[in-house]
Parts: structure tokens; sequence; C-alpha cells
């Protein structure tokens, strides 16, 4: 039968004559092919700022529809679960990179976006947003209550970057929001009482009762003078012996090099209330106590009483917004969630081991995953478990167990989700790519003494418990798919994948930073565990290792002081004790070689042995594994800073909260005044001011745009470009003469000086242990900026620098010259625009918010942003991007149409709201109108039911119904997917072959017409 139906199409095809339609296919299998690029379209439109999830997924009250924040596509994901597996409905443009969704009804959810501090509420029913609420810097979480369901009366936003917490009058969302301002640092993720009368917010980085004592001031110079030498103090536990001995009266390993630098301390606070070091050295009275017999806190530069908050969750009363704290969980505080049947709260994350020294003594055991049970009605007690009892077993006593056992760890938790009775808990393991339960009471859920332990996706950020149809809907967000497990057999019966415009090398590279099972020995760290989410866990820690070696330095690896008189000489071999360092950020690292604080890793290649040798895995990542992490990682870029302007400049009168004179100049301790950052850019790139010990401006050694060393050395008067390693490698400049004990010390980015906020000396209660400088020693950037070197003249200097400090990434900084010595060129810097991310809805032209507009339009004429607007036309879902040229206009998502701004405005009506969203320049046409960027528009493709979300179907596809893209469905279709069908090429039902069934699916498809 098979092939007389051959023959017979045969004689069909060419009675109709296919060779018409033969040209259109060539024409679109070529653009096909290029990506798009032969209609001018650049592919790798993408800008990835590793945004984390919060709470990614949410049910409907009714159980009909599953939610789904798409974070790199900027949507909303709908798919229905009435089936038990989730068949996807609709995307629904929000803001950019959507962190957090939650359903306020079955027919309205809010989206939390996190660049575009906004929310977007979305009309479930349409699937478009029609309204957007303005939040302060980066908004992670919201949740309803003063009431529960329907009856909640306000909306609680976390804000994280601005330590508080913003409440809606969910009946008067055109009032201004109360801020209730959060004593910690990173509020995010948020939890609700059954009652609807409490909310809960976990303060991401919390702090761990850490703290450092300075140690490693070289106070033979004059180039600082705070913090004090304490740990040299003969006063202190060991008689100012430094480096203090770590086990007893000895090092441990043994000391190979002789000579190891003067370092500062990590200490913690214990359960008795003292500040202790790794080898029960009591450093209280030095850290907190009142000035009596040649000891007290001024020995450490500390006011006396000093101490920190240690604010774990935040528990705020939805009546009357007061808010009371629970103490003493951990450090990195990642998800929570309430137990519906007996209101106690579920706290999840990790904390480090910070105070142990030495690279040899932490292998594989630095980090706790955790998991804390909080009675908010007592909210002084609390219970703390491992989440990993079978390492906690082992007492962390070895680096390494067998694989199986490897596999029974979580790492990375970021959700959790309670059944209905209170006795079960899922928790989701981003790093370990599993899902694991536990009993009510915390312990782990153990059928047949087995651990109840689930394999999923890569990434798992969110989960959905769907009790009725026994179902746990698991979002793995590095792979862009859904698990669906049966709560019965807990098992993963289904895997739903849905479109991510992420690009191969992201999601090939990005294991190495979060996988806990590939990148340790026990199965729940990796390099994520410190650097979290890319950034940084605000510790310090002392990973020297007392049984290594030097290593050598020369200007033939490293560009020692840029050929600058007065900063080449003096440098010193890196010793292998080098005290403690803060963990430092991996965004835009790649290309700003070498690395550490020390500079003694001259590219990323060179931390392949830390997989092994910090971590704990069988063996040092391989080379080619270590160039797709390298490719992730160069990724990666700064968000908008939330100090500058909206059109990206500096801001000149920058209120200063929190930032206290130090005492250089009259007082200490007494409000800075307003900040003019381009007053102090000003007289940090003097020529004639020289700040620098009146000998350099800062930014000889500084440079803009990034605050870190140059690449060029002076040569005869000229900075010459040094070529790149034999890895690509750059060579960015290291000084000696820093001030501090380790003299060899690469030259450090600034750009993200406003997150090391929380430590100040001067104040008795705080927020983090750690501050600025390498060991985070330095309290304050107004310390740092008033350090004796500095030649600033008054208290309003050290307010313009702390403001340019706060204001500095962003770029758009004046440039170095090689023709300057003092002002050297310095390497480009992956920032991001202020206005990137801001948006306005508009329901009528009327009532429009049409000063910012114009400002969008303005940066947008300016290509300094791209502009786009979403929304609702005749019933479809439209896209428009603003094109510059010929006065400026707004191209649609439908070829050769147009709009001119006036126009589009006018669009807008109830129903049909228009939102408009400044993006990335570059990004506009992917955000704006060709979504899968396969060349083919996106509102050409849904007139004629084409997926826009799918590269691989576009108007011209056989993998289309309009086969000939003429963007018309017709006859003529038919014909050229026969054609295709016999080229062998018309998979059209996606089953990897192309045969009979594929001419049925497609005419079925065809008949049924397109809605």
């Amino acid at each position: 039968m098979y092939i007389p139906f051959r023959m017979f199409l045969g004689f069909v095809a060419a009675a109709l004559g296919l060779g018409a339609v033969a040209a259109a296919q060539d024409r679109v299998r070529e653009v096909a092919e290029t990506g798009g690029e032969a209609r001018g379209v650049d592919p790798f439109q993408f800008v990835n700022w590793e945004d984390p999830h919060v709470h990614p997924m949410d049910m409907t009250p009714n159980g009909q529809y599953l939610l789904v924040v798409n974070t790199p596509d900027n949507r909303l994901e709908v798919f229905s679960i009435l089936s038990g597996v989730p068949v996807h409905q609709r995307s629904i443009p929000v803001g950019v990179d959507p962190v957090s969704v939650r359903a306020r009804s079955n027919n309205e959810a809010w989206v939390v976006n996190h660049i575009s501090d906004s929310v977007s509420i979305v009309n479930l029913i349409s699937g478009s947003v029609v309204r957007t609420l303005k939040t302060r810097d980066e908004p992670c979480d919201v949740v309803f209550a003063g009431g529960v369901g329907p009856a909640a009366t306000r909306a609680f936003v976390s804000c994280s970057q601005a330590n508080t917490v913003q409440v809606f009058d969910l009946a008067n969302l055109d009032a201004a929001p109360t801020n209730i301002p959060i004593v910690g640092e990173d509020p995010r993720a948020l939890g609700v009482s059954p009652d609807g009368s409490r909310v809960y917010v976990a303060v991401f980085e919390s702090g761990n009762k850490s703290t450092v004592l300075g140690g490693g001031i070289d106070d033979s110079g004059g180039t600082l003078a705070f913090p004090p030498n304490v740990v040299n103090d003969p006063a202190g536990p060991y008689g100012g012996v430094n480096p203090p001995p770590n086990v007893g009266a000895s090092f441990v390993p043994p000391i190979a090099v002789a000579g190891p630098p003067r370092v500062s301390l990590i200490v913690k606070k214990n359960a008795a209330n003292r500040w202790m070091d790794d080898n029960g050295g009591d450093w209280t009275t030095m850290v907190n106590g009142p000035a009596v017999g040649g000891t007290g806190a001024n020995k450490s530069g500390r006011v006396p009483g000093w101490d920190l908050y240690d604010h774990d969750l935040a528990i705020i009363d939805a009546a009357t917004l007061g808010v009371t704290y629970q103490t003493g969980l951990m450090n990195i505080c990642m998800a929570v969630g309430v137990n519906p049947a007996t209101g106690r709260v579920l706290v999840v994350g990790t904390d480090g081991v910070n105070e142990k020294r030495f690279e040899p003594n932490l292998k594989g055991t630095f980090l706790r995953v955790l998991g804390a049970l909080v009675d908010p009605s007592v909210p002084a007690a609390e219970w703390v478990a491992d989440l990993n009892p079978h390492l906690e077993a082992l007492n962390y006593a070895v680096s390494s167990v067998p694989h199986a056992l490897r596999a029974e760890a979580i790492g990375d938790p970021r959700a959790v989700a309670w059944n209905s009775a209170g006795d079960r808990v899922f928790v989701a393991g981003m790093g370990s790519n599993n899902i694991v339960q536990y009993e009510g009471d915390g312990s782990r859920h153990m059928p047949g003494g087995v651990s109840a332990v689930i394999p999923v996706g890569q990434g798992p950020t969110g989960l959905a418990l769907d009790e009725p149809r026994a179902r746990l809907y698991v979002l793995n967000r590095f792979d862009a798919t859904i698990s669906v497990i049966d709560t019965s057999s807990k098992a993963v019966i289904a895997t739903v994948p849905y479109f991510d415009p992420t690009p191969p090398a992201i999601k090939l590279g990005r294991p190495h930073l979060y996988d806990t099972h590939i990148g340790s020995g026990l199965g729940h760290v990796a390099c994520a565990s410190c650097h979290v989410d890319a950034r940084f866990d605000r510790l310090a820690w002392d990973l020297g290792d007392p049984s290594g070696a030097s290593i050598a330095v020369s200007t033939a690896t490293r560009n020692l002081g840029q050929g600058l008189f007065g900063l080449t000489t003096g440098f010193q071999p890196y010793h292998p004790m080098k005290g403690p360092m803060t963990t430092q950020t991996l965004q835009d690292i790649i290309g700003k070689e070498p690395h550490h604080w020390r500079g003694d890793r001259l590219g990323l290649e060179e931390f392949a042995g830390a997989f092994e040798g910090l971590q704990g895995a069988d063996e040092p990542l391989p080379a080619p594994e270590m160039q797709k992490f390298e490719d992730f990682l160069a990724s990666i870029h700064f968000p908008p800073n939330p100090f500058r302007n909206f059109d990206n400049t500096l801001p000149t009168n920058l209120p200063l909260p929190g930032h206290l004179t130090t005492g250089r100049f009259g007082a200490a301790g007494l409000p800075l005044p307003n900040g003019n950052a381009v007053n102090g850019m000003n007289a940090y790139r003097s020529t004639t001011v020289r700040l620098d010990a009146n000998t350099f401006a800062c930014v000889t050694c500084h440079t803009l745009p990034t605050g870190a060393g140059t690449e060029y050395r002076l040569v005869g008067g000229t900075y010459q470009l040094i070529a790149p390693g034999p890895n690509g490698e750059r060579r960015l400049g290291l000084v000696s003469v820093d001030g501090t004990t380790n003299i060899t010390m690469k030259t450090p980015q600034l750009r993200n000086m406003y997150e090391k906020t929380g430590f100040n000396a001067l104040v008795q209660m705080n927020t983090a242990g750690f501050g600025v400088l390498h060991d985070g020693s330095v309290d304050t950037l107004e310390r740092f900026v008033s350090e004796p070197v500095f030649t600033v003249t008054g208290n309003q200097m050290v307010a313009d620098l702390v403001a340019f400090m706060l204001a500095f990434s962003g770029s758009d900084l004046p440039a170095g010259a090689v023709n300057n010595p003092l002002i050297p060129p310095g390497p480009p810097s992956k920032d991001t625009h202020a206005a990137v991310g801001a948006q306005t809805t508009v329901t009528i032209a009327a009532t429009a918010d049409t000063a910012l507009i114009n400002a969008m339009i303005a940066q947008a004429s300016a290509n300094r942003v791209g502009l786009i607007v979403k929304g609702l036309q005749a019933g479809r879902m439209r896209g428009w991007k603003f094109v510059p040229d010929g006065g400026g206009s707004f191209q649609s998502d439908r070829l050769g149409e147009s709009y001119t701004p006036a126009a589009l405005l006018a669009l807008a009506a109830p129903g049909s709201e228009l939102t408009y969203t400044v993006v990335v320049k570059g990004t506009e046409h992917r955000c704006g109108i060709d979504r899968d960027m396969d060349g083919w528009l996106d509102g050409d493709e849904a007139a004629v039911c084409s997926d826009a979300a799918d590269p691989l179907v576009f108007p011209g596809s056989p993998l289309a119904l309009d086969v000939n893209g003429d963007l018309v469905i017709n006859v003529s279709d038919i014909f050229a997917f026969l054609a295709a069908w016999f080229a062998g090429d018309a998979d059209f039902d996606r089953s990897g072959a192309t045969g009979v069934p594929d001419i049925f699916a497609y005419l079925s498809a065809w008949f049924a017409g397109c809605p």
C-alpha cells in the first residue's frame, strides 16, 4: 500500500506543479540554517546577570494552572495541570528577569521582576500585564497577608538590595507603599502564617556571628591606620604571636616556608557569647569589652559592646507592621516554607565553617546545609539540624565518600513545599539536582530505612505540591524543564520542557559553579557554596596552606607596577599562608586576570585543582571542562547601579544614610553630608590633587571603568598593551604598596562596593562582620578613603568619594590615555545602564507616565538602551521595538508595520494595556519582536500558527502550516509540504523520521486552521 500511495502523491504533485514553491523552500531553509542572519538578525542577543530564583513556581488556588517564571525569556509561562502533567497554555511577557510568582486568585498573578525593580500584575484570563508596580532595588518575592486568600488586604514585596519590605494596599494600589526597613543584609524569600497574620522574611546574607580582627596592616609605612593590629597585641590569647597557631601550640599542617606574613584572624561568637578563634583563643574583651586593664574593644578599633545582629528571619505583624527577629540559624537563608498545620516556619540554607583555618583542614567539609524550624509564637526557641544527617554522622571527618553516598546529599537548597497535614516536607537542592523528603520534625524521611531522594533536572529552584493529583511539580531552572513527580511512587513520571533562549555556552559551563555532586567529595558543596549565585557569601576565609610552596613573581607573567616609576619595586613571592580573604564576586572576572586578591592565579585554569584540593572531588576538573566553566563565567554582567540617575549619569546630591564620619575631621560617628559623585570622580581622577600620598591619582592604579588595574605597561612614556598569556589570560596590574603585609597584591575592581555595607566599628550593632580591603578588616568605605595615605581635605570630600564608590558600576566614565602616566587605559566592564529594566504600563494615553516614556525614548534614541512595548491588541499579544533611525519609530512584530510614538501610545485601552520596558541595547529585537531569533517576527508567526518559541518552526519550515513562507495558509502550502515530504524533510509529527503519519498530521492541522 505504501508504494502506490507515494506514486499517487507524486502524480498529484506533478499535476499541481511544485517547482514554484521549491524556490521559496530554498529561501526559508537558508534563513533557518543561518539562524536568521539572512534577515540581518543577530542570533546572540542575550545578557546574563545570573539572577537567582526565589519563588519561581506557583499554582492557582483552584489547582487548574501552574505558573512558572521564565527568567531568561522575561515571561510568565502558564500550564494547565488538569491531567496531572503540565500542558503549556500561553507565555505572558512581564519584566526583565522575573524571579518569583504568586497567584493572588484564580485569575490574577503577581510576578516579581528582579532587574526591572517592578511587580507585574497579570490577568491570567486575558494573558496580559494589566498593571506594573514600581519597587525599590532588586525585588525578590511577594506574598499576600492581613487575611487568608481573597481576604488578604496587603501585598508584601521583599527588596533585597534596599534591605526593605514594601507593603502595598490591595484596595488602593495607587497609594504609595509603606516601607519596612529590615535590619539585615539582602531580605529575599517570604512566607505567610496560615491565618495570614504574619509575614516571614528570610535574610539571605544574614551572617553567622563571625568577624575579623586586624593583624595585617603594615604599620611601618603610614599608609593605613585602621584597623589596629590587635592580633599582634601582647595582651591577646597568644601573646602577640602572628600568625597564631591553629592547633594547640602548633600549626596543622606544619609550616613549610619560613616567614609567613602577619595577618588578620577570623573569630566567631559561640553559644556562650564568647568570641573564639579556631584554636580556642578567646578574644571577647578585644571585640566588645570595656577599656579596662590594658584591654578592651578599642584594641580592635571597635566601640565597647560591639556586636552582630545575626538576624536570620524577620517576622512582620501583617496588621501593625511591627517587626521581630529570629537569630542563630545559619549564614545564607535561602528559602522558607510554613507548615500549614502547625504554623512552624522551615528555613533552609547554608552555613560556613569560615573560622577554621587552612585549605587542607577544610577540604570538602567547609560548609553545612541546614534546616531550621522556628515556632513564631516562641521566637527565642529554634531547632537547627543538618539536612545531610548521613554526613553529620561521619562528623565531617572525611572529605570524600563513595558516589552512591554522595548522591544522597542535598546541596544549595532553594525551595520548600509542605503537605497539608504538615507531616512531610519536600526540599529542592539546586546544586544537588534532587528533591529530598523530610518529616514534619525536620528529620529525613526514611521509608524502609532508605532516604527519600528523587533525582530531577538541573538546578531545581521551584516546587508546587498538587495533593489531589498526587503530584509534585519541580521547576528545573538550568535545563528549563518541569519534572513531574508521582508523590506515591516518589518517581519522576514526566519531564516537560519550555522555551529557553539561554546560549549553549552558559548551559554547558554553569554546572561547574553549582553542581555539588560532580564538584565535591561529599556531594554537598560546590564553587557556589561560597560564590553564592556567582557573587559572594559576605564572609572571609583563610584558605592558606602552611605546607604549600611559595610562588615566584616576575614581569614575565605579571604586570608588576605597570612600568610606572614608584610602583615597580618591592614585590615579593606569594607565601602559601595569606590570612583571611573575603569571598570575591565572579561577575565579569574573565578578561580581568590574574585572579584572587593577590593575583596569585594567572587564569581560571589554575583553579582546576580546587575542585579536588578544596571541594574534595576525585580529581581536578579537566581542561575542556574548565574551558566550559570559563565561557559561562564570561557571560555574567553587573546589574544596573541603583545609585545612578535614570540616564546613567552620576548623582550629585546623594544621601548617605548609615555612613558616618570617622574622626579624621572632627568628631567621629556623625552622619556624613550628602555626596556629590561627580566631584568624587573628579577627585579620584585628578592629577593635581593626587589623592594617593600626593604622588598618584586613585585612577592610576584603580582604572576606569572597573576600578581594576591596567593591562598596559608604561614603556618610554607611552602605555603599551601587554599581550595575553597562553590561555588568553590578561595581565592586569599588581601593586606592592597597598599598606598590608601581603605585599604583592592585585589592584581590585570596585564595582560592587555598594554591597559591602553593614559593618561599622563605631556602632554597637551591625549586620555584617566583614567590610572592605582584602580581608574585610576595614569596616566602611568612608573609613578607607579617610586612611592616612589619602589626602582628603574634609568630610565633604569623603562623602563625595563615598558617593562615587556607591555609584561606581555602570561604565560611562572618562577613559584613560596611553600618553598620560597617571591615567592609564582600563579594561572594559560588563555593566548595565541604570535605566535597563524600567517599566510602565499604560491603560489609556491620558493617564500615561509620559515623562518616563519620553525619558525612555530619549535614551533609546541615543542608542544607549533598547526599548520594547508589549500588550494585547485585538485579543493577540503584540510586540514593538523602538528604532532610533529616521526620527524614531516603533517597529511592530509584523513585517513592514511601524508606529510613531504617539500612534503607539494611542493604542492603549482597558483590556489592551501596553507595557513599556527598557532593555539592554542589542537585545530589543529578541525581547520585543522575534522571541526565538529565527528571523521571522512573532506577529507574523502567530498569524499563521507558527511557533514563535521554536526556532525550528517558522513560516517556510515543513514543521509549520505556512510551509511556503508567504505568511498565508492556503492550498499551496499543502503542495509545498508534499515537496518537502518527498525530499525526506517533513517530520511534522516530530517522530524523528519522515513518513506517512506526517502527511496525516499536517493535513489534520491544516484543516483545523489557525485560531
